[in-house]
């Protein structure tokens, strides 16, 4: 099947204002009648619940957190892009248009990328409005700063808190709903299921984590905005919680998973230190605008790093790339730090780390201004690694962070399934191979806040109001009968192992074979391994304790878990059919003499969406072509 987008034609910069012109509307009077059920509550939830129920719809919002200000958007830390031109320095809609779509390495479509940056000006006018604290200026203008992969500064921020603050703004404009009683907030409920009826999202089944309960929610149309999946990997810099259930779960009732391979190596994080470790802690992008990334030019180098002289130092990213230099894209500045690591100029005691170095900037800005900029992050470093960064080069080395791949969704927002609709990290569309720094909040904030309220209106209007599915329903019952005996399945296996035992030896397999780079021969391997690893989870798991009626977090992790033994094996299915380098999905048979990633557009400038055909069956492939009026496809280069 070729997949159509539903892309409006004509000039780029004018297609979603004629397409906003021209879409059916639903007055006032009859939103109300409509019920709409959001999953998540971080910004695209958050900014999408409160901003329907603003305009009259009744929303439900569901969330596995205490409080939505719990959401993973919370640790997002560098800022946030706005075409502003601020600083007078070039930026243009255009321009953070066409540096999404070469820092994708082309591989998204033009019009919603377009359309993301033509909205994000207005992001910055709507937080303002809400008391987000960006950073400023003596004189008082919004400051900006700049980011991997571009030549401007068009990158708003709070200090090291971004996501926090903009996540703040986002959960006031939800919870001034709820005390209107348009929304309806339902925390600590973990989706287990998308219920379809007649080919229609109808519902979700959910499970209350405090009391175990399993039960329906029935709606008119049901929004996911949950995230990405690179917990997949188990050691990333998500938020232990963050999973693919879902979106996966959504996939086995119908909906194309697009891109899945797809996954962001972020260049800058605090290194593993240790067998227990549970997560991995991100230090933001935004450092990499005044540290600078080196190691020793010597093999082994055991000195301390203020005692390495400058000429005796690799600044790797710098003499490769003298255009962007420390700015590069994160895929980029994630393989060369491999690259030397591999070849032993690491440091550290697992020699898998390169230096961050603020020496040069502190020199010539003084302390204080690098402690006005960076420094929550800079306590956080010490904190974590016990040096002082003022004095010491961070160490830092690539972790999972980002993923772009998830549901197939056309240009307004809804999946191939009628009536489920799909917002931020949880769908694929904007950011194609790899995502620039400080564009997540940007799509989020952009899905919930300016693009939702205007389509889902079209879909609930075709339908009519009225059409309410009861409870009894037997498509409601039988998918709450399949979540029961799921989760009593789960409970009942007596098994040796522990449910992180298998997250752990899937996600570190994970990240060895279809992590910074994949091969075909790793990649074949390692769906064998994903099948058997599979199989021994569901004989030889133990669930403890017994019991599915009260809290219990190992239950809640091994729904997760069991999803991504079913999930890791679409990504690496994903990543062997595409035979071709792009953005961060580096396949090593596919590369330039140089080492960077080589494309092939005559075969896959398209995108992979996959229809599920069962658990361990060859899943269906239905291509989205990508077309490129508005930019030319070149080889991708930052020197």
């Amino acid at each position: 099947m070729v997949l159509d987008s539903h892309c409006p034609t004509g000039p780029l910069e004018t297609r979603w204002t004629r397409h906003k012109g021209h879409i059916q509307l639903i007055g006032p009077i009859n939103k109300r009648k409509y019920h709409v059920i959001v999953v998540g509550s971080g910004l695209a939830g958050a900014s999408a619940a409160g901003t329907l129920a603003e305009l009259g719809y009744q929303v439900t919002c569901v969330t596995f957190h205490d409080s939505p200000r719990r959401a993973h958007s919370v640790a997002a830390q560098g800022g946030i892009n706005a075409a502003k031109n601020y600083q007078n320095d070039g930026d243009s809609n255009f321009r953070l248009f066409y540096d999404t779509i070469k820092g994708g390495d082309f591989r998204a479509r033009e019009s919603n990328v377009y359309r993301l940056a033509e909205v994000s000006a207005n992001i910055i006018d709507q937080s303002v409005a809400q008391g987000v604290p960006f950073a400023r200026e003596y004189g008082g203008t919004l400051s900006n700063r700049t980011f991997g992969g571009v030549l401007v500064s068009r990158t708003f921020y709070a200090r090291g808190q971004t996501g926090q603050q903009l996540l703040y703004g986002a959960v006031a404009v939800l919870m001034r709903q709820v005390d209107a009683g348009q929304v309806k907030l339902l925390p600590y409920k973990d989706m287990l299921d998308l219920i379809t009826v007649e080919g229609e999202a109808r519902g979700i089944v959910m499970r209350d984590l405090q009391t175990g309960k399993i039960e329906a929610l029935t709606a008119d149309a049901v929004v996911l905005a949950t995230g990405g999946y690179s917990n997949v990997f188990f050691l990333s810099t998500n938020a232990k919680k963050s999973n693919v259930t879902a979106t996966w779960r959504a996939h086995k009732k119908g909906a194309f998973f697009a891109n899945p391979c797809y996954t962001q190596i972020h260049p800058t994080c605090i290194p593993a230190h240790g067998d227990l470790q549970s997560k991995l802690t991100l230090m933001s992008e935004s450092l990499r605008n005044d540290g600078r990334v080196w190691v020793p030019r010597k093999k082994g180098d055991t000195r301390a790093p203020n005692q390495i002289p400058d000429a005796e130092r690799y600044y790797y990213l710098e003499e490769k790339y003298p255009t962007y230099g420390n700015m590069v894209p994160r895929d980029v500045a994630s393989r060369n730090a491999k690259y030397v690591c591999d070849d032993g100029h690491g440091v550290g005691a697992s020699g898998y780390a390169v230096y961050l170095d603020f020496r040069d900037a502190i020199a010539r800005l003084g302390k204080p201004a690098i402690a006005a900029r960076y420094g929550n992050l800079f306590e956080m470093y010490e904190k974590i690694a016990g040096e002082d960064p003022y004095s010491v080069p961070m160490r830092i080395y690539p972790a999972p962070h980002y993923t772009m791949g998830g549901l197939w969704v056309d240009y307004d927002l809804m999946s191939n399934v009628p009536g489920l609709f799909v917002l931020g990290e949880a769908n694929f569309s904007d950011h194609g191979a790899n995502r620039l720094g400080a564009s997540a909040l940007m799509q989020g904030l952009a899905d919930g806040y300016f693009i939702i309220p205007y389509t889902l209106g079209p879909y609930l209007s075709a339908r009519g109001p009225g059409k309410h599915i009861p409870l009894d329903h037997p498509e409601v019952r039988k998918a709450v009968a399949d979540a029961e005996d799921k989760t009593k399945r789960l409970i009942g296996i007596d098994g040796k192992r522990s449910v992180d035992s298998f997250h752990r030896e899937l996600g570190l397999m994970m990240l060895d074979k279809c992590g910074m780079s994949r091969s075909a021969a790793g990649l074949t391997d390692t769906i064998d391994k994903i099948r058997g690893m599979r199989s021994e989870f569901w004989e030889n798991v133990n669930v403890l304790p017994k019991d599915g009626e009260t809290a219990n977090m190992e239950l809640e992790k091994a729904h997760r878990v069991a999803d991504f033994l079913e999930f890791a094996e679409l990504m690496c299915h994903d990543a062997l059919t595409r035979n071709e380098s792009c953005g961060g999905h580096f396949r090593e048979e596919y590369a330039t003499p140089d080492g960077e990633a080589k494309r092939d557009d005559d075969n896959f400038c398209h995108v992979s969406a996959w229809e599920h055909r069962g658990i361990g069956e060859t899943p269906a492939l239905h291509k989205e072509s990508l077309s490129f009026e508005f930019v030319k496809l070149t080889q991708r280069s930052y020197k």
